[in-house]
């Protein structure tokens, strides 16, 4: 029985100095660093490789120095305009000094967060919303640099703040689609006028060319009258300033003559003895008339005062 005692004794002693062994070696990789305090006071950062403290003496805290990634919850806000919309975040930062980041704050990646979300509050509450939607990379960059500047002095570098979702309500979507279109209609009309516009100064450059060069017209309107030749179904009227050039014109004569047309102009017909007005005054002035139609077959009428 005594010997049975004192091999439980051993193996309680040796693993004692087993628990001693292992809490006395720590190994911390390349990423990592250590904190060490020794009955409460710090003494130093360790690492990285075999690190050895004094156990129930020592307290270690041991901090990844690798880049690290927060979502930031997506939140309801109200920017300049008095829109509501829900923006979420992603922010990436790295330990840089871990002395401070674990004297000057209790948790720096939940104050981290935390202060993200503060700084975007305030930040989209002095942005308008056409500014938020075209301008997030410098929206980006102006969140990034006030939060850098509150995590420094934790030891904690903030490498970039990116805005993930910006969703708006379905009316407000309608009313930047709405606002989208006028804005396309608006240029095209624009394009149009300014079409318009070097258009007609071409035009008016023509018409001089073709004031000063009557020839050049004539030559426009019978290209124009071909063009519109081709279409079958139409007939075309040309003036008395369209004309074939003058050779062509003399080359072509005329299979008969036509008499010319006399024109007589009857000023007055006899007025009859009875009184202007009456019915038989209109019968006797009807029947000069005809009278003087008869002696007159070739010749026209001009003006008949009655």
């Amino acid at each position: 029985m005594v010997d049975a005692a004192i091999l439980g004794v051993l193996v309680l002693i040796l693993s004692f100095l087993t628990l001693l062994l292992i809490m006395t070696i720590n190994i911390v990789t390349e990423y990592q660093r250590i904190v060490l305090f020794r009955l409460g006071r710090v003494m130093g950062i360790r690492g990285p490789g075999l690190i050895l403290t004094i156990p129930f003496i020592d307290k270690t805290v041991r901090l990844d120095l690798r880049t690290q990634v927060i979502n930031v919850p997506k939140q309801r806000l109200v920017t300049l305009d008095n829109v509501s919309l829900d923006i979420n975040a992603v922010i990436y930062f790295r330990i840089v000094n871990p002395k401070k980041a674990v004297i000057q704050v209790e948790r720096f990646d939940v104050a981290t967060a935390l202060l993200a979300q503060t700084i975007l509050r305030d930040l989209i509450g002095k942005k308008k919303l056409d500014e938020l939607l075209s301008n997030r990379e410098m929206l980006d960059l102006e969140l990034k640099s006030m939060l850098d500047n509150y995590t420094k002095s934790w030891g904690v570098k903030v490498s970039a703040v990116k805005i993930r979702d910006v969703l708006l309500t379905n009316d407000m979507l309608r009313a930047i689609a709405k606002q989208a279109e006028a804005e396309r209609q608006k240029r095209a009309r624009i394009i149009i006028a300014d079409g318009e516009l070097k258009a007609s100064a071409i035009m008016f450059e023509a018409g001089q060319t073709y004031q000063e060069n009557l020839m050049a017209l004539q030559l426009r309107e019978l290209q124009t009258m071909t063009e519109i030749a081709r279409e079958k179904n139409l007939i075309i009227v040309t003036n008395e300033r369209t004309e074939i050039p003058n050779i062509i014109k003399n080359e072509i004569k005329p299979k008969e003559e036509v008499k010319p047309i006399i024109k007589k102009s009857i000023k007055t017909i006899p007025k009859p003895s009875h009184k202007k007005g009456t019915v038989e005054n209109i019968v006797d002035n009807l029947i000069q008339l005809k009278d003087i139609k008869k002696q007159n077959r070739d010749e026209e009428i001009v003006e008949c005062t009655v």
